[in-house]
């Protein structure tokens, strides 16, 4: 895994600079098979024939698909996305003499994506990973009409951020339901690879409910589509649609050994996408609903050891110490085989069905215990244990160059915490940035004193002279330390 981890690192590093498009690069599985279009051959020119004014109009057909109208459809909907961040540059004076708090040569960095337009009203739809270091961000439509846009919010456990420009009438794109796609349909990513705007390629639907563990997210949500429609930089946060030109999925990752398309890419569903563009902009930030129970994929070895029947389902591996699994009844080595009438076969099919629900929603979900199929009602909660809708707590340091929130019950938990102070929004020239800090690191001690309140931990941070020392976890609950000297 941490070879894993390095070589995604490299992928990241090696594209950006390369590139400077924004997305993500994963590992290949050394497997290539770009999308190559059927020959073309004529057919009879019948009454019954449904194509033939297709081909009398000479457009063009890949195995009986005419992509035209799709792309049509939903390629004035999809947008160029240019931010601008600064990459703080550190002298040894910096940092051994200097006052960090301090400016410093700053360079400005150009990256770009895409982004979907969303409501007419200028909501727009791209990754998290594509703004989330940026200190402006420009919004480029296909008419050349550009736009400064507001980040409305972020949701780092899907890749997903909202955008909001000033303006109306905007072309938008019809949402489809992702959970009716099915392997083997053909859709067209739409985006803007390599800096080229409005830019279409085919494929298939190669597999769903794909998990990755791309995401540095203690609660992370990955259950993406995967297609062989060719994905490259600049693609992340553009368009997946189906043949009707409907949105299925949010473009965001892609396989590759060099940084450019090699065989498979992936998106985020269109269901989670408009559940967390609908908690955006109603809360401010995405209303997770906790289900208080880890569940793991059925393989060989795990069927075995807990002598179940069949692959069927997903295995409760453990059961929290408060929440709606146990005060369900629920046991570890139950299977679930059903959420909501929709079946769950894997983990990311578990975690997308629950991504659609709120604290304070009730779900039914069939068990099997001891090879007996049992109905289970469960209301599930917020990170608190609680069923209330979660506000936006979070406090910003323009000093300290981010924002600071507390950390719910259910992760205090989960880490073995007392307390802490989360770090967000991280600006890319902030304090918090160059001290190498990342959103979602947990500050639990700043110099051995503990910190639960961010007003708290702002205050302690901002007036602080001399050696300092912060103490937490971070995106994947490691523990880490940074120690520095400012005056």
């Amino acid at each position: 895994m941490n070879g894993f981890k390095k070589l995604l690192a490299f992928g990241m590093l090696a594209t950006t600079a390369g590139f400077a498009g924004g997305y993500l690069a994963v590992r290949t599985m050394g497997h290539t098979s770009p999308f190559e279009e059927a020959p073309f051959a004529p057919m009879a020119q019948t009454s019954d024939n449904p194509f033939q004014a297709y081909y009398a109009n000479n457009k063009p057909l890949v195995a009986g698909i005419d992509f035209t109208i799709a792309s049509e459809k939903s390629t004035p909907a999809v947008v160029y996305i240019k931010t601008t961040s600064n990459a703080p540059q550190r002298s040894f004076n910096d940092w051994f003499f200097g006052d960090i708090f301090g400016g410093g040569r700053q360079d400005l960095v150009i990256n770009s994506g895409s982004g979907v337009i969303v409501s007419s009203d200028g909501y727009i739809v791209t990754n998290n990973h594509v703004v989330e270091k940026a200190v402006k961000i420009e919004v480029i439509l296909t008419n050349k009409q550009a736009y400064t846009a507001t980040l409305v919010g972020t949701d780092p456990s899907t890749d997903l951020a909202l955008l909001k420009v000033d303006a109306s009438a905007l072309p938008t794109i019809q949402f489809s339901n992702s959970n009716q796609l099915k392997v083997g349909e053909w859709v067209l990513a739409v985006g803007n690879p390599f800096n080229l705007t409005s830019t279409v390629t085919a494929g298939i639907v190669s597999a769903k409910g794909r998990n990755l563990n791309l995401l540095s997210n203690l609660f992370p949500i990955e259950s993406f589509i995967q297609t062989d429609a060719a994905i490259n930089p600049g693609n992340s946060g553009g368009a997946l649609v189906d043949v009707n030109g409907q949105l299925v999925g949010i473009n965001t990752a892609i396989y590759s050994r060099t940084g450019a398309y090699n065989g498979y890419g992936f998106a985020i569903p269109a269901n989670i996408v408009q559940k967390v563009i609908r908690d955006l902009k109603e809360h401010g930030s995405v209303q997770r609903a906790f289900f208080g129970a880890d569940v793991l994929d059925i393989d060989a070895p795990l069927r075995e050891k807990a002598k179940l029947n069949s692959f069927k389902g997903v295995y409760v591996n453990n059961i929290a110490g408060y929440g709606p699994a146990r005060d369900a009844g629920l046991k570890e080595g139950d299977v679930i085989i059903q959420f909501n009438q929709a079946e769950v076969n894997t983990k990311a099919e578990f975690d997308e069905q629950l991504s659609y629900f709120r604290p304070g929603d009730k779900i039914n979900i069939v068990i099997q215990r001891n090879g007996q199929p049992k109905n289970v009602q469960l209301k599930l909660t917020n990170t608190e244990g609680t069923f209330e809708i979660v506000k936006n707590e979070s406090v910003a340091s323009s000093k300290l160059g981010a924002d600071f929130e507390p950390i719910g019950k259910l992760e205090r938990e989960r880490l073995q915490l007392s307390g802490g102070v989360r770090i967000a929004n991280i600006q890319a020239n902030g304090y918090m940035r160059r001290l190498g800090l990342r959103d979602g690191f947990i500050i639990t001690h700043i110099n051995k004193v503990a910190v639960s309140n961010p007003e708290a931990c702002i205050d302690l941070l901002e007036n602080m002279r001399g050696q300092v020392t912060i103490e937490g976890v971070d995106q994947t609950g490691r523990k880490a330390y940074f120690s520095f000297y400012t005056y």
